[in-house]
């Protein structure tokens, strides 16, 4: 079980939207026009001329839930009707829902960078964004940022400061303590992760995939080994209600580091995958520095909030975190795979491998610090 304390994030209400509309059946729209397809509407605000403001040529992007608009100085965002084991966008009132739950979240740690929640609507003129007729779709509106700003930008490029650094740190630890805590069930959450394990597992194991099969159960063994033998450690920061509803995709991609720290695109579709230890939720992001060659930053960050979070690095927990989160992101790397027509196929291997990688040489300090005394085996 997962609650949030009722003075949390669900009580804040969007007075200034308007109320959602049904979209009507097939057959319903004006003059009898065919319900827009999702291409329909991609197309339309696809054109400069679909803006009030009639910006140069608009930028799409696609990306695995969403078609991104880059219009002048806004950014529409139009989920797809897709559903995935883990969110269903399949109607109107469910992208309605999660466009909502977008805007209010995603204020929490970007407040003036979305501005709104719009509708798509049909008439006998065609699409229209915000008109008169029937809502067919909905749009999260935002501040379009500068690309070249975000934290993975300047570790790529070498020009990240520590002040920088030591501003995200910042930023993330007054986040975390006034965020709504999040109270658990102890047996459910260490159910929880042995089923993460084994749906880790089931993926990477897949002999198609081409993985390094040895390496992944060497890990496995270690993240199992830790979660029994530190069952009371896991508990614990239960007890201590240390869990918040955090972010839940803390990536350098996200941290926009002009103007003070900006931090958009966190995960809003199942609050259950932002019920996080905050100590796990820093591990991801120290994760994805030292991946891009920043690990002098993450160890940086690290510091700064180790008394905050309780980091103790004796318990081995932040390597159990941080290894757990590299196995996940290698699962859900080569995943994109299993896609009816997966783009840029050619990356998520090497991705994955990368990954892999990382989780191992977590996976080895972890056994070493555990006292396990068994040599790890070399993976193949």
């Amino acid at each position: 079980m997962i609650s949030i304390k009722p003075d949390g994030i669900d009580r804040i209400r969007f007075s200034t939207m308007k109320p959602l509309q049904t979209l009507p059946e097939a057959g319903r729209y004006p003059c009898d026009q065919a319900a827009p397809t999702l291409g329909d509407k991609v197309r339309f605000l696809s054109q400069s001329a679909s803006y009030s403001s009639a910006p140069a040529p608009v930028v799409t992007r696609e990306t695995h839930m969403s078609w991104v608009f880059l219009a002048g100085n806004r950014v529409y965002k139009l989920k797809k009707p897709v559903r995935f084991a883990y969110l269903d966008f399949s109607t109107l009132e469910r992208r309605a829902a999660a466009c909502r739950a977008e805007f209010l979240l995603n204020r929490r740690l970007a407040h003036d960078v979305y501005l709104d929640v719009v509708p798509l609507t049909i008439s006998p003129s065609g699409l229209a964004i915000s008109g008169d007729g029937p809502v067919v779709d909905w749009l999260v509106v935002m501040r379009r940022l500068e690309e070249n700003a975000t934290l993975e930008e300047a570790l790529r490029g070498g020009w990240l400061k520590p002040q920088q650094v030591d501003r995200v740190a910042a930023r993330l630890g007054a986040f975390y303590a006034h965020a709504p805590r999040v109270q658990l069930d102890p047996e459910q959450y260490l159910a929880g992760w042995q089923k993460a394990l084994r749906d880790n597992c089931r993926v990477l194991f897949d002999a198609r995939l081409g993985l390094p099969q040895g390496r992944v159960e060497r890990i496995a063994q270690v993240q199992r080994g830790f979660s029994a033998k530190r069952a009371a450690l896991l508990l614990a920061r239960i007890r201590a209600r240390r869990y918040v509803d955090a972010h839940g995709d803390l990536r350098p991609e996200h941290i926009w580091l002009r103007d003070g720290v900006t931090i958009i695109d966190c995960l809003e579709f199942d609050r259950n995958l932002r019920a996080l230890d905050p100590l796990d939720e820093i591990a991801f992001l120290h994760l994805e520095c030292e991946r891009l060659g920043g690990l002098w930053a993450a160890e940086r960050i690290r510091r700064h909030l180790a008394r905050a979070l309780d980091d103790d690095a004796r318990s081995g927990l932040f390597l159990f975190y941080r290894s757990h989160r590299a196995m996940l992101r290698a699962r859900l790397s080569i995943a994109h795979l299993f896609d009816a027509n997966p783009r840029t196929p050619e990356k998520w291997p090497r991705q994955a491998r990368i990954y892999l990688e990382l989780a191992a040489a977590d996976a080895a300090r972890l056994e070493r610090l555990l006292g396990d005394g068994r040599k790890a085996r070399p993976s193949r």
